[in-house]
Order: C-alpha cells, then sequence, then structure tokens
C-alpha cells in the first residue's frame, strides 16, 4: 500500500514522503496514529505543502533542542552509591536517576528515554552519558559516581530510623486520638 507520510517516521522517511509500506503496517499503526495518509490522488497534491509545514516545524523542534543542548553541555552529576571493594555498586545508576538529576540541577525536564545509555551504570568511576536530542544534536553529561563508605550509610539510615520514629511519637500535651 502507498502511502504519504505526514510525519517523520526514523525507519521510514520525512514527511512529505511517498512509501510502499504492508498493507497491515499501515492500516494498524501508521493511518490510527496518524502518521501517514494513503496516498491518493489529491494527498499526492498536498505532498509540497506537508514537506514545508513539516520542514518548518522541525527547525523550531532543532532551534529549541539547541538552547537545551547549549545548557546542557559540561554539565557534571555526582552520584554517591554504595559500592563493593572491586567499585562495583550494590545498585545502579539508571537513566531515571540522571534525569532526575539533571532536573533538580538545572531545571530541564529531560526525557529519560533520549539518554543514550545502552544498561544501567553500575561501577564507580567517571562516565560520559549522550543525551540524543535531536539526529544531529547530541550533547553529552558527565556522570561521576562516588563509593559511599558503609559508616556513612550506617549513619543515614540510623538518621532515617530516628526521624521516623519522631514523627511516630505524640507530640506533648497534645490530645490523643481515641479508639
Amino acid at each position: 500500500m502507498k502511502v504519504l507520510l505526514l510525519r517523520d517516521h526514523d525507519k521510514l522517511g520525512k514527511a512529505g514522503d511517498v512509501k510502499n509500506v504492508a498493507d497491515g503496517y499501515a492500516r494498524n499503526f501508521l493511518l490510527p496514529r496518524g502518521l501517514a495518509v494513503i496516498a491518493t490522488g489529491g494527498a499526492l497534491k498536498q505532498a509540497e505543502t506537508i514537506r514545508k509545514a513539516e520542514e518548518k516545524r522541525r527547525a523550531k523542534l532543532f532551534a529549541e533542542a539547541q538552547a537545551v543542548a547549549n545548557q546542557l553541555t559540561g554539565i557534571t552529576l555526582t552520584f554517591q552509591a554504595l559500592a563493593g571493594e572491586t567499585g562495583k555498586l550494590y545498585g545502579s545508576i539508571t537513566a531515571n536517576d540522571i534525569a532526575e538529576a539533571i532536573h533538580r540541577e538545572k531545571g530541564i525536564e529531560v526525557d529519560k528515554r533520549k539518554l543514550d545509555l545502552r544498561e544501567p551504570l553500575r561501577s564507580i568511576g567517571t562516565h560520559t552519558v549522550p543525551i540524543r536530542l535531536a539526529a544531529e544534536l547530541v550533547p553529552s553529561v558527565t556522570v561521576i559516581i562516588e563509593p559511599v563508605t558503609e559508616a556513612v550509610a550506617e549513619a543515614a539510615t540510623a538518621e532515617a530510623a530516628t526521624e521516623a520514629a519522631a514523627a511516630e511519637a505524640p507530640v506533648a500535651g497534645g490530645a490523643q486520638p481515641t479508639a
């Protein structure tokens, strides 16, 4: 089935292109999601208009991504995690952790799926993580993972337990609820 693409598609082509795809792919995926229309005579006449509109949209998105890339370039994020003697973490630093840290430090929302992290970081040290904002725009952030000593971890656990106990304790002189 011949379809006219309305939006850019990574594996298929750019908006305004006419592609021959499997009938099921067109009926079940492209057409319901508004990514393409059936390539009829009238649709083919609109192809150039669609190309121009998509080019404007692409340029606007690229400009926004460029501004974000300028802010992300050179960011260094530091994480502290429990690690064994060999330098392996007991847990891991995931794409979600990195995206949240970027939001905390710079106030920039980065989709965790745009982080080019094939698998979570599981060792201490310095790691470079590319962020795929656009096809040609891939800034990188530096992630430093430092080991936490067990004494610091135990102190943090004890502090959390103390805070939890304080939250459960009744307030002096306050009225107690009756059962």
